[in-house]
């Protein structure tokens, strides 16, 4: 095999990722502290942090149900010219997790993931892709297309204007998902929602029961006279709306697929080309 065509192998990685996770932590824990805020938020700047969650596994409304995410997610895969899907997740590998599937890994996309060495996984199809989005819904699984320098110097993948990556992110072990109550203002502005999806409350559903709270990965939910009430900076990952006991929470529809799609799409064609 040559050495000079693929980037670092996983053990290599999975070394690099357990020394480097601590710092990568307290740079997040840091990034909206006084004294740190300035060195740290350059790290999580744009066009080097951009990720836009995709509630792909909870329910939606009809007429769309929680098929519109997922449909989404294939169109960006099928917009892509190379597909290659990792074995593992490294966030939950690292910790061992017993909560969620550690073998739903993440998926590159575009000319850069041809470098990924083939012991993280394997070049795919659409169709394979696809089947994958599938069953890290399945496995509830909220996912996230990211344009994130922490990707490609883990992978050693140079030509990072022409990759993408669909991670598949969990609550306890996720690099993007923890350590995000308290930031900084580019670790907020790097997290996007889904255009034209919004998270309400149904106030005549809510008890104030407050597990929204505790749910919420950037603590955009609050309880006010004893209903729950959602903040501006919602990323509408929908894992409330997953957990609501009552069915308060819940993810409605405001734009037509096809202006979802084009805005995704510029989204990424602005940081990335994939094709």
């Amino acid at each position: 095999m040559n050495l000079f065509r693929y980037g670092p192998n996983k053990p290599f990685v999975r070394i690099a990722v357990k020394l480097s996770w601590p710092l990568m932590t307290w740079a997040r824990k840091l990034s909206d502290t006084p004294g740190f805020r300035w060195i740290i938020n350059p790290f999580f700047a744009y066009p080097h942090n951009e990720l836009t969650t995709i509630p792909i596994n909870v329910a939606i409304p009809a007429p769309d149900s929680v098929v519109l995410p997922r449909r989404i997610v294939a169109e960006v895969v099928r917009r892509a010219g190379e597909i290659f899907i990792l074995d593992e997740c490294i966030c939950r590998g690292k910790f061992d997790c017993k909560n969620h599937p550690k073998t739903i890994g993440c998926i590159a996309l575009g000319r850069a993931a041809r470098r990924i060495h083939p012991s993280h996984g394997h070049t795919a199809t659409a169709e394979e892709a696809v089947a994958h989005v599938e069953k890290a819904a399945a496995a509830g699984l909220v996912a996230n297309i990211a344009h994130v320098w922490i990707d490609p110097v883990a992978f050693g993948l140079p030509d990072f204007r022409r990759l993408m990556f669909i991670c598949f992110c969990d609550d306890c072990c996720c690099l993007y998902r923890t350590h995000m109550k308290r930031r900084g203002p580019n670790l907020e502005r790097a997290s996007k929602k889904l255009p034209g999806l919004e998270t309400v409350i149904d106030t005549d559903a809510c008890d104030g029961c407050g597990r929204c709270i505790a749910t919420c990965f950037v603590g955009a939910i609050a309880i006010e006279n004893g209903k729950a009430v959602i903040g501006a900076s919602c990323k509408s990952c929908g894992r409330c709306a997953d957990l609501c006991p009552t069915g308060a929470a819940r993810l409605v529809v405001t734009e037509s697929e096809a202006d979802i799609f084009r805005q995704v799409m510029e989204r990424i064609e602005k940081v990335a080309d994939i094709s």
